[in-house]
């Protein structure tokens, strides 16, 4: 039944890999705690008293609040998935409470920092430096998902009318706007490309590998990680770093959250909101700087 839920969220949901990836190591992972725990394969037999005690023994295994909530939803939507299947009556994650997750701020790169990045570190020359420029440049532009830069395709940019159609989670389609600055580095890249690759059939991908194949997460991951390594001390250093990066500067020079939320494809405000906490923490260090009875 894993198997079907599993096509389920990937076929009819269109949840991306990377989360029925993790929905199915959720569920392998509660499935042997049943087996060594309480001696029970059938998982259609479950209460709220066991996915309690799996609950407790990740906590005790240091798991955070937050990674155990996302378990939790993935039981969850099993559950749902059973009863709308006519398998089993009541959903037994229904009593279970989800620990509180203490809030996190969204780290991101100062302003400075990034300047340097772009003006102070040297990139060399070639096919793989011009993409790895254009790829930093192009997370910073626009706050793009990992996923979405290594899926774009050249026709999915318009450099005439400035702006990029992007695939989001879902497959939900949004355009972003970009500047006329982006669109010449993208015009300088596209040359440098089709110099790499004349004698080559590569893949119809935006950027590639230096063998002309479709990027992977972890490629890409590890790139940004070193190029940012030069530039920031932050402990993280990745893509979605850089999102949250663009986000926190757009709000901090005046960007409306509206206008943020239709750019990094936010499914509501709420998500969003989260920056101007970021915004809020900046007010409060100028505040105690610069006020003579802080």
């Amino acid at each position: 039944m894993t198997e079907r839920f599993l096509d389920y969220i990937t076929y009819e949901k269109r949840y991306s890999p990377h989360t029925v990836h993790a929905y199915q190591a959720d569920l392998d992972q509660f499935i042997t705690f049943l087996e060594d725990r309480f001696q029970m394969k059938d998982i259609y037999k479950v209460n709220h008293q066991m996915i309690r005690s799996w609950t407790v023994d990740l906590m005790d295994r240091g798991y955070t609040a937050r990674t155990v909530n996302r378990k939790i939803t993935t039981l969850k939507s099993f559950y749902r998935f059973l009863i709308k299947e006519g398998l089993i009556t009541e959903n037994p994650t229904g009593k279970v409470i989800s620990p509180k997750a203490s809030s996190r701020l969204p780290v991101f790169v100062e302003t400075e920092s990034m300047d340097r990045l772009f003006t102070g570190v040297d990139f060399g020359g070639g096919y793989e430096a011009s993409r790895d420029r254009l790829i930093l440049e192009m997370f910073y532009a626009t706050g793009m998902r990992l996923s979405e830069l290594i899926n774009l395709e050249e026709p999915d940019l318009e450099l005439g009318k400035l702006v990029m159609k992007v695939t989001g989670k879902r497959n939900k389609e949004r355009m972003i706007p970009f500047t006329g600055y982006l669109a010449g580095l993208i015009r300088d890249y596209l040359a440098e490309k089709r110099k790499a690759f004349q004698d080559l059939q590569p893949e119809p991908y935006l950027f590639l590998t230096g063998k002309g194949k479709k990027l992977y997460p972890k490629m890409v991951y590890h790139m940004v990680h070193r190029y940012l390594d030069q530039v920031t001390t932050i402990s993280k250093r990745s893509p979605h770093v850089i999102r949250h990066t663009f986000a926190t500067h757009m709000l901090n020079n005046g960007a409306d959250l509206n206008a943020i939320k239709e750019i990094l494809g936010h499914a509501s405000l709420a998500a969003t909101q989260v920056y101007t906490h970021n915004t809020i923490e900046k007010l409060k260090s100028i505040y105690k700087s610069a006020h003579p009875r802080a």
